[in-house]
């Protein structure tokens, strides 16, 4: 029991990179860095000075922590300014500031649960709010549209922008809204057969509503289907399934080369390698077609006239696969286990993953090369289970 309560006293939170504890810090500065200049331009006293704690509380949330729905628009802007009005409400009636205090937070935390719109720095606002009669008497209610909703309105999109900067998404996407191929298909891993009332409720059953949105439960249970699925894999790894009788291209090959191959073999991906067959990157489909599509903006012409442009083999200068290729797509060796390949193509950003040895491209496994592995696998479970029963 003792080492039950000792390990609830230890940190809850996993580890997190490097890299997103800088991205984190980095927003959270120049956000509070304009909202410092913007406290600046209003008259407000010593108040001013003390708003910078709640809006140090909002950053933390909007920059740390944007899938939580305490972080999200309507929870910040909303939750501070009610908690702004409940505050100054209390302080024109109760001249006690220790009793202003505990009325004004308590109050607001009851606005904000009600307008769903809970956001823990507005109980720090409401404090500022409740001591500070100066500026109750002279702003008034207008105190919680300049400077609280306005300020917190500016770090909303400062966020906003600096998510998209960094690879982030914020604000996170509602459940009902478009999915990554910007239709209303959900993606594939957050699939379940749940409707967003039954997620609700779940979350409502195990009083998570403030921790957890909708979308994120959806796709943590579709990652856990994952792991699960990829546990009746056995050892299988990305050798023993890949593609091995490859078709590259080089870097200077041109797109008119790079099309023919993609009709020809009905491929949906070609890797670029180096005179010396060392690896450089992947040409999907898609990738022409995004080209050609900006072609047709950049020109004013077509999508079809642009794409014919694109491969057209009697060009001067040929478009080569190294301007299109990309390099940024996730690869693997011959000892990856497809359960690691499994979340990388469940959610339709990847289409193929190249197998890489010693910097040598030596196989590729492709989403019809996993779901053929799947199904064996699926079938010996199946048939394994059958003699056992017998």
């Amino acid at each position: 029991m003792r080492h039950n309560y000792i390990r609830g006293l230890m940190p809850a939170m996993p580890f997190s990179s490097p890299v997103e504890a800088v991205r984190a810090g980095v927003g959270a500065l120049i956000g509070l860095g304009v909202a410092g200049f913007l406290l600046s331009l209003f008259d407000l006293h010593d108040a001013g000075l003390y708003l910078i704690a709640p809006f140090g509380a909002t950053s933390v949330l909007l920059f740390a922590v944007p899938n939580s729905p305490l972080a999200q628009p309507w929870s910040a802007i909303i939750g501070n300014s009610v908690a702004a009005l409940a505050g100054i409400a209390v302080c024109l009636l109760i001249d006690d500031p220790v009793l202003a205090v505990a009325l004004a937070v308590g109050l607001a935390i009851a606005v904000m649960i009600l307008v769903r719109a809970v956001h823990p720095p507005g109980g720090a606002v409401a404090m500022v709010a409740a001591l500070s009669p100066d500026i109750a008497r002279e702003l008034g209610f207008r105190f919680a549209v300049t400077p609280v909703a306005a300020i917190t309105a500016a770090l909303v999109v400062i966020a906003m922008i600096y998510a998209r900067a960094t690879g982030r998404k914020y604000p996170l996407r509602h459940f009902e809204g478009k999915g990554t191929h910007q239709t209303t298909d959900r993606p594939a891993i957050e699939r379940l057969g749940l409707d967003e009332d039954e997620l609700n409720g779940i979350l409502a059953r195990y009083r998570q509503s403030l921790n957890l949105g909708v979308e994120d439960l959806a796709r943590l249970i579709g990652a856990a289907e994952l792991q699960v699925a990829s546990h009746r894999t056995g050892p299988l790894t990305a050798g023993d399934i890949m593609s091995r009788d490859l078709v590259t291209v080089g870097a200077d090959t041109a797109l008119g080369e790079v099309a023919d191959l993609f009709r020809h073999h009905s491929f949906t991906s070609l890797p670029v390698v180096d005179d010396n067959g060392r690896y450089l990157g992947v040409i999907f489909q898609i990738h022409l077609i995004r080209r050609a599509g900006d072609d047709a903006l950049r020109l004013d012409r077509g999508l079809m006239a642009a794409m014919g442009r694109l491969i057209d083999r009697k060009r001067s200068v040929p478009v080569r696969a190294i301007e299109i290729m990309s390099v940024t797509e996730p690869r693997a060796t011959a000892n990856t286990p497809i359960a690691a390949l499994l979340p990388l193509m469940a959610d339709g950003a990847c289409d193929a993953v190249p197998v890489v040895e010693y910097g040598k491209i030596i196989g590729i496994v492709t989403r019809t090369d996993l779901i053929a592995a799947l199904a064996h696998a699926g079938l010996g479970s199946d048939q394994a289970r059958q003699i056992s029963s017998n």
